[in-house]
């Protein structure tokens, strides 16, 4: 059976994922996400009291999952009315991520995958493990169930009403009422072998067989006709009553003990584990059913456990979140929009940025240093990330097209890796994006081309993004090379219908960042010496 929470019509995780999604991860911090998703918020009423400790593998299923973009709105909205879904019951969510992780650690200490090779073990004790693997899947099967079926009348999302119906369509009363059966007719066998202490009652096997008779007393065409468990009074074996007990069947008419003859007690555990071994095995098609199914769901609920979580970690810290909505790619626009890997690891809100673009694709960012451009860019790029994840963002309203092909080029600190100088890094990092550019590409660059001089990285900057945006590749760039953005400027003011906006770090008149992006053509000055000037005050006051 499949889960089907996190796609529409398949459980596994193999559309493309981002060609360098460990690159995106670096550059816009993701890292820190994943590690906030790991963590529970826990409450005292309305009140934070703590931040659990980290559950790795929520961790690991976030960086999975959201490694993978989502590529039509169709799928953007299937996640997230799932997700809204549980943030309204949020106790469905965490039982279904308990559930699933319970039954796969009990399963594994059962020795799963084990009992599939040959020779591992003795054929007794892996056939024990089968029916308690059995009873493992069905008594939690029921209580999945059960769970969504107390929920139904909450559940708005596709996901969740069709996993309610495919789960009572798989594993309905009748087939629960069978499996129940068979587990309680082999539980003898179970009770006998599994090294428990019995105190009050015991379990003993009936079973019963038809056959002829030949001669010799060879039996023939044996058929077996019932089966089922006894709970009978417990005796210490060889106390009085044990004694007692074995005396009374012992005058039963053609009966006989299997504690005196021992090899009839072992042909007796043969026929045992042969009956028990045949009605395991009409469990199969229930067991192949399932086989997967707890491991897609851990994965699954795993990631909106995560999701659920940094629900919390917005409201943690009050910032307003919303679900973003799907447009056209040449448009980018929304309100208040904050950058939630920075509030993650400062734990403060921060200031939001408005923008509403429509009909462009190259939007080129300058203005003060210090002024939060490049605060601006990861913004929207991890707003980005997560909207192709299912998630909710930072932001009042946030509008975007889906670009599945998403790059990163931000520049990076020179360190030992580096076996040539930062312009041939770049050079190089900035051809691998261009081999892999579509039509349904999204660049972010981050003070490319800036470890050259000036007027050399404004030349490489011009050619590339020129050509870029010419191929019909999405562009958002942070940049101090200023002869490039007043050349795109000019060039953009001869064009009525030009697809280039510019922004501008937002810089009062006295200095003062105010960490907002507004519409400003390009400057002739990042005034650095804004920045040169608070250093100079602040130590002569210093040294004061």
């Amino acid at each position: 059976m499949n889960v089907y929470l996190l796609y529409a019509d398949t459980d596994r995780l193999d559309a493309p994922a981002y060609f360098d999604g460990k690159s995106i991860a670096q550059d816009l911090g993701l890292k820190a996400l994943f590690l906030a998703a790991a963590k529970e918020v826990i409450y005292d009423k309305d009140r934070v009291v703590r931040v659990g400790k980290e559950d790795l593998y929520i961790q690991d299923a976030m960086r999975k999952v959201m490694q993978i973009p989502l590529r039509t709105e169709e799928e953007i909205r299937f996640r997230q009315e799932a997700l809204s879904d549980f943030i309204e019951n949020e106790e469905l969510i965490r039982e279904l991520y308990r559930i699933s992780s319970l039954v796969l650690s009990e399963w594994n200490k059962l020795g799963r995958g084990v009992q599939d090779k040959i020779g591992s073990g003795d054929s007794a004790a892996k056939l024990l493990s089968e029916v308690k693997t059995v009873n493992l899947f069905a008594v939690h099967l029921r209580e999945i169930r059960d769970l969504l079926e107390g929920c139904l009348e909450n559940l708005r999302s596709e996901a969740l009403r069709s996993l309610y119906e495919r789960l009572r369509e798989e594993y309905s009363p009748e087939r629960e009422r069978y499996v129940t059966k068979i587990l309680g007719d082999v539980s003898f066998f179970a009770e006998g072998l599994g090294g428990e202490e019995v105190s009050e009652r015991t379990v003993k096997p009936r079973i019963i067989f038809e056959c002829g008779v030949e001669d010799g007393l060879k039996l023939s065409s044996p058929r077996l006709q019932e089966v089922s468990s006894e709970s009978l009074k417990f005796y210490r074996p060889g106390s009085a009553m044990d004694r007692l007990q074995e005396f009374k069947n012992s005058r039963i008419p053609d009966s006989f003990s299997t504690v005196k003859e021992p090899a009839v007690k072992e042909q007796a555990g043969l026929l045992e584990y042969e009956v028990v071994s045949y009605l395991v095995r009409s469990l199969d098609p229930f067991m192949a059913a399932f086989h997967s199914f707890f491991d897609a769901l851990h994965l699954q609920s795993a990631f909106y456990l995560g999701a659920v979580n940094l629900r919390h970690h917005m409201k943690r810290f009050g910032l307003t979140a919303c679900f973003p909505e799907v447009c056209a790619q040449d448009r980018l626009s929304f309100r208040d929009l904050k950058e939630f890997v920075m509030c993650l690891e400062q734990r403060v809100d921060a200031v939001g940025n408005t923008c509403d673009m429509d009909r462009r694709m190259l939007l080129i960012v300058t203005g003060a240093n210090q002024g939060g451009k490049s605060t601006f860019l990861r913004s929207v790029g991890v707003a980005q990330v997560m909207m192709q994840s299912g998630l909710m963002v930072t932001a009042e309203r946030f509008e975007s097209g889906i670009f599945p092909e998403l790059f990163t080029h931000f520049t990076r600190r020179e360190d030992s890796e580096m076996n040539s100088g930062r312009l041939d890094e770049e050079l190089r990092r900035m051809s691998r994006i261009v081999d892999q550019v579509g039509d349904r590409s999204l660049i972010l660059l981050n003070e490319s081309f800036a470890t050259t001089t000036e007027k050399e990285g404004s030349v490489i900057a011009y050619d590339i993004i020129k050509a870029l945006n010419e191929r019909g590749v999405k562009i958002l760039t942070v940049t101090h090379l200023l002869s490039f953005a007043q050349r795109m400027y000019r060039e953009s003011g001869e064009k009525p219908d030009t697809d280039v906006e510019f922004l501008s770090a937002e810089r009062k008149t006295d200095g003062t960042r105010t960490f907002k992006m507004i519409q400003h053509a390009p400057e002739l000055t990042s005034f650095g010496l804004d920045l040169y000037e608070e250093i100079v005050e602040g130590n002569a006051s210093g040294g004061r």
